[in-house]
Formats: structure tokens, C-alpha cells, sequence
């Protein structure tokens, strides 16, 4: 797969690292207001520069926010957390559409099909959850890795890390404490999940002893650097391809 200049590559750099960040996916700057939102403008401005699955950002979302709990917060979080599955799902759902997917060897493809119809579930329980006040689905440009085995493969581990650290990190924030059950129930899953992209990744399904808590931010920031968010192109409408657990 060739690469064109202003898209990311889904290689990584000399030290691990992939090499795009949340700016360069979010293109629809739904990530960036869910940021702002939560965490405020200028912390919202410095977490989106860094790269996606770097340490640097790990780090940034595993900072507390010091944000009051209230209803309206707890809103501003369950949207970007909204906004964050609906990424990983039209992630894995670009892979099955462009026949990524349907070419892995048969564990592997059973773990793709089974993550993304958990990423549909997670959306749907959400936007249960916000009612009318869920965010509307933002249109994403992955840019070609969902093309590519390795790159797709590559992401996957690092979206999935990324999203442990995510709900570790927001889990006691809520004003509302049945919903912190609620998102400890997300967290154990993501949990698996992460263990199981690492597994098939190559990786060790257990980096270290101790997860770092990441924050909406440091996780948005990831997500917008990436650009896979971008204006939605004007074409005529067709199904989703199937994914099943």
C-alpha cells in the first residue's frame, strides 16, 4: 500500500511509537469538542498534539482533571466516550468492508469481527444511556490502515490500551455513582480486549504489573491526532458489513 504524504501510516517510529496523533484524524473536530468540553480549551489544545499510543499521551490523560462531579459533567464525559466507540467500531468496521478481515487466518479474523461487534454494543448502550442528549455519529477517514494487516493490526493493540487507560482513568469522576458501576463494566471488557489485541499482535497481553489511568483528554487527543475523523463525503448511502460476536 502506498502512502501518501499527509496521511498516516500506521508504521512506527525508531522508539515504538505510531506515527500520526489525534489532529490528524479529527477531522470533524468531534474529538476536540468533546476535550474542550470536558477538560477545557487550552489542556484540550496541548493533548491533541501528541502521538497516538506515545508515552507522552499516556501520561497527559492519566493527569486528573480538576473538574467538579456534577450531572452536566457526567454528560460531557459519557459523549466523548460515545464519540471514542464509535471510532473503534467504524475502526473495525472498515477493516470488514475493505476485505481486510475476511483475508486474516481464522483466529484472528474471529477476534476482529468479535471486538467490533462489542464496539457496536458499547455504542448502543451509551447512546441508551445519553437519550437525546448522545452526541450524533461523527464520519471517520482512516486513511488506509484498515487496508493493511499490519498497520490495522498495529492500531488495534494501541486503541485498545488506549481505552483501558481511558475508562480507568474517568471511572471515579462521576457525580452519578451508578454510572461509575456502569463504567467499571466497560473497563473490564476493554481490559480483555486490550489482552487480546496484544496476543495477536504479537505483544505481551501484560505490559507491566500496574495500568496508568488515562484521561478523555490524553485519549481524545490520541483519537484527533490520528485525522481519522473528517467531513463526511457526499455519496450514496450503503449497509455497514456485518460484524458478528
Amino acid at each position: 500500500m502506498s502512502r501518501r504524504a499527509d496521511a498516516p501510516s500506521g508504521e512506527t517510529t525508531a522508539d515504538g511509537e505510531l506515527d500520526f496523533t489525534l489532529d490528524d484524524i479529527d477531522r470533524d473536530e468531534a474529538i476536540a469538542e468533546g476535550l474542550s468540553g470536558v477538560f477545557g480549551e487550552s489542556r484540550a489544545a496541548f493533548l491533541r498534539k501528541a502521538a497516538f499510543g506515545s508515552a507522552a499521551l499516556a501520561a497527559g490523560l492519566a493527569t486528573p482533571a480538576a473538574l467538579a462531579a456534577s450531572p452536566k459533567q457526567d454528560v460531557s464525559t459519557l459523549n466523548f466516550d460515545l464519540v471514542f466507540e464509535f471510532l473503534q467500531s467504524s475502526f473495525y468496521l472498515g477493516a470488514v468492508r475493505d476485505g481486510t478481515v475476511a483475508a486474516m487466518r481464522p483466529d484472528k479474523e474471529r477476534w476482529a469481527r468479535v471486538l467490533g461487534a462489542h464496539e457496536l454494543a458499547h455504542v448502543k448502550i451509551l447512546k441508551t444511556v445519553l437519550g437525546t442528549k448522545a452526541v450524533a455519529k461523527p464520519f471517520f477517514n482512516f486513511r488506509g490502515i484498515t487496508e493493511s494487516e499490519a498497520a490495522f493490526t498495529r492500531t488495534a493493540v494501541a486503541m485498545e490500551d488506549l481505552t483501558v487507560a481511558l475508562l480507568a482513568g474517568q471511572a471515579s469522576t462521576f457525580h452519578d455513582r451508578k454510572l461509575t458501576a456502569a463504567v467499571f463494566s466497560l473497563l473490564t471488557t476493554e481490559a480483555r480486549h486490550a489482552a487480546w489485541a496484544r496476543r495477536i499482535g504479537g505483544f505481551a497481553p501484560v505490559a507491566k504489573a500496574f495500568d496508568e489511568p488515562k484521561t478523555l483528554a490524553e485519549v481524545g487527543r490520541a483519537v484527533r491526532g490520528t485525522r481519522f475523523i473528517s467531513a463526511r463525503p457526499r455519496t450514496r448511502s450503503r449497509r455497514n458489513p456485518e460484524l458478528t460476536g
